[in-house]
């Protein structure tokens, strides 16, 4: 069995790292959250490449003043440990100024998460409730079950409750509406509108899944069918229902399948589950045969497919300088794509030990689709890469080494970066937007709560989603 890989995942440019300040490359990010702990930015992690920059290495007004008075006369490249050491002075000095000129200072921008670069990103005044609601029809000053009880029916269910549900429940007694609020959570929870074909689970995962009708295998397959998407959508659904572990989206080593519009079950290896990886090697939703038509097709260094599964499941995307967390050792050009080019390796340092372990696994290879097998780097052509025979398995996560593919997803399972990433997903669909700066702390006591209290369960977690201020106050 032969193959011609196509890379398809561009040489990408130096960016700052999006993740924990401990690992950071280059340190401004950790350095930020030194000087202003209370930053809202800081609150939900770090901040973002383009507090400093526009398109990467390229800078924006602000990054341009920072870069203008950090260490003039020095020699460039500045090391990590000299940028560091220099960088608060310089935030200090350009505390008051107002970098972007839209009428905040950069020290108010960066307390509030909005960009000292980008006059059209700048802190919205509000004026803040006095505790008592004049509403006539809502408590807009304090949590409103009734407002809730509506928002759970529409968000869940897919429809307003009837009048005379909606009355059942203004005629509670406060005390019994969130036992009230949580029976109907649980009965929506079971609706097609939630976790039937394109329901809400099925929107959640279509970033994820990235479906394309025109290479869909199975049932309203398209005109070349490689591997059937369906099978994705059911072992997500499966992993996000009743009271089983989330983690199981990267790590199940089974596959699901739709038998009736909400009922989802284990399928059997030999049948009735278009899937061809070995049970023994799955890693969930990283190693379904579409996961791999789409996203690995013919390439020997699958990047795109680190990449998808980094974004989709952990949240990081490379392509705006997140998770870009350095393993030790030093960044080798397997399949001479000139990843060591300086613009390229602040990304790949990063993301090509992250592919390391998918390279393994056949993409579109008729029956050996999704197939696990060692050999694999060297049944591709010299001319692809000249040292993709030395093409190891072993790879990073976080700046960690895994040996596989299914320790990379047994990492990747259990850190609060996947804890952070599902809890997304679903504050997404309940509120419409990401957490805002006044929202922070409520999302991340959620965040928090997720491997503890809730176990990696999603519905449980969704139970506290619906109690806070951020989801009832109208």
């Amino acid at each position: 069995m032969a193959a011609r890989p196509i890379v398809s995942f561009g040489l990408l440019t130096a960016l700052w790292a999006v993740a924990p300040a401990a690992h950071a490359r280059p340190p401004g990010p950790g350095v930020v959250c030194e000087a202003w702990p209370e930053s809202a930015a800081c609150q939900a992690g770090v901040p973002d490449c383009t507090t400093c920059h526009t398109s990467p290495p390229g800078r924006n007004v602000f990054g341009d003043t920072v870069a203008a008075k950090l260490l003039p006369d020095a020699p460039r490249p500045l090391t990590d440990d000299a940028f560091a050491a220099a960088l608060p002075a310089v935030l200090a000095e350009l505390a008051a100024d107002d970098a972007d000129g839209d009428g905040f200072d950069n020290e108010t921008e960066l307390l509030a998460g909005t960009g000292p670069g980008d006059e059209t990103s700048f802190p919205h005044a509000f004026e803040a409730c006095d505790g008592e609601s004049t509403n006539p029809g809502w408590d807009v000053c304090g949590y409103d079950a009734v407002y809730a009880f509506k928002k759970v029916n529409l968000d869940v269910c897919g429809r307003a409750p009837g009048w005379d549900a909606l009355q059942a429940f203004k005629d509670l007694a406060p005390e019994a509406r969130p036992a009230a609020l949580d029976a109907a959570l649980e009965h929506c929870l079971d609706s097609a509108f939630w976790m039937g074909r394109d329901g809400v689970l099925w929107r959640i995962a279509h970033a994820k899944i990235r479906p394309l009708w025109a290479v869909k295998a199975g049932d309203d397959g398209g005109p070349v069918p490689l591997a059937d998407y369906d099978d994705d959508y059911a072992l997500f659904t499966w992993t996000q229902t009743d009271d089983r572990d989330a983690r199981e989206t990267l790590t199940a080593q089974y596959y699901v399948r739709q038998v009736g519009p909400t009922r989802y079950e284990i399928a059997p290896n030999d049948q009735g589950v278009r899937q061809f990886g070995q049970p023994e090697r799955r890693a969930g939703m990283l190693t379904t045969g579409w996961f791999f038509v789409i996203n690995t097709m013919f390439t020997a260094v699958p990047r795109t497919t680190a990449a998808q599964a980094y974004r989709s499941y952990l949240g990081l995307d490379i392509a705006k300088s997140q998770g870009l967390i350095e393993p030790e050792g030093p960044l080798v050009d397997y399949d001479d794509k000139g990843v060591n080019a300086e613009a390229c390796a602040a990304c790949h340092r990063t993301l090509d030990p992250l592919a390391y372990p998918f390279s393994r696994y056949w993409g579109i290879a008729n029956d050996y689709t999704g197939y696990y097998d060692p050999s694999r780097p060297d049944r591709f052509d010299p001319a692809d890469g000249s040292r993709l025979g030395e093409l190891p398995e072993a790879g990073a996560l976080f700046g960690e080494p895994v040996a596989d593919l299914l320790e990379w997803a047994e990492k990747g399972a259990n850190s609060e970066y996947f804890a952070r990433s599902t809890v997304r997903d679903y504050w997404r669909h309940f509120m419409g937007h990401d957490p805002t700066p006044a929202e922070l702390s409520e999302f991340e006591a959620l965040v928090a709560a997720f491997p503890v209290e809730h176990a990696w369960r999603v519905e449980r977690m969704l139970h506290a989603l619906i109690r806070t201020e951020a989801y009832g106050v109208p």
